[in-house]
């Protein structure tokens, strides 16, 4: 009779030649670094011509949300220029504040119900003196 064969050798025969197999790949390669995301270089105002300074005062007022970023997107401009230009409007009575923050300020429109009160409101405080005479 012939000797017996292990199942267990035609296991590892098998094993060995799966592991040679699998090892033929060849040497791994490097990862390569994408470049990243390329973005538009900006050329924004850094002064008002005509055409922005008539657009800012025509249309911003009319913004709900005002704050210098949203302007410095819309006119093109730089964020400082779109910061003072916002000062300007705020003493002219365009706008109104609502948020003052050191990294964020936030205006919105004034509507013609509070102009019409700070107009009220005023000739009050200006009849006031003569008020407290009648007495």
């Amino acid at each position: 009779m012939p000797p017996k064969q292990d199942s267990k050798k035609k296991t590892d025969t098998k094993g060995t030649a799966k592991k040679k197999e699998g090892s033929s790949g060849g040497k791994a390669k490097k990862k390569k670094w994408s470049k990243g995301k390329v973005r538009d270089k900006l050329n924004n105002l850094v002064l008002f011509d005509k055409a922005p300074y008539d657009k800012l005062l025509k249309e911003v007022p009319s913004y709900k949300l005002i704050t210098p970023s949203v302007v410095s997107e819309r006119l093109k401009v730089r964020g400082s220029l779109a910061r003072k230009a916002l000062e300007e409007l705020l003493q002219k009575g365009l706008i109104k504040q609502v948020v003052k923050h050191h990294s964020q300020i936030i205006y919105t429109r004034t509507t013609k119900a509070e102009d019409a009160l700070d107009v009220i409101y005023s000739q009050l405080m200006h009849l006031l003196p003569w008020l407290s005479l009648c007495r």
